[in-house]
């Protein structure tokens, strides 16, 4: 709990996972619980804007289609989804 105690104004549901060494997304996730105790740094530098549930899931090989993960902020899920192409638009005459 030493690792949970430097954040006074961090209220999370499991407080033995701040700091454990794996970024939990949601409220782990703020600047109020340091960024999961440090463990989101990374995460939040490489995909800026990336605000989902299990922040695992981003790059870990699968196509993750719903929560967020497949979205520009998150890279298309840190490339395990394909980037969507624009249909090219006619002009009208």
């Amino acid at each position: 709990c030493d690792e949970f105690n430097k954040y006074p104004n961090c209220t999370v549901q499991w407080p033995e996972r701040i700091g454990d060494g794996e970024c939990h997304g949601g409220s782990y996730n703020t600047e109020e619980c340091g960024w999961d105790g440090g463990d989101c740094i990374e995460f939040n530098s490489k995909y800026p804007g990336c605000s989902v549930t299990t922040p695992s899931f981003v790059g870990d090989g699968d196509c993750d289609t719903s929560g967020g993960y497949n979205s520009e902020a998150c890279l298309w899920d840190g490339g395990d989804c394909p980037e969507p192409t624009q249909e090219p638009t006619s002009a009208v005459t």
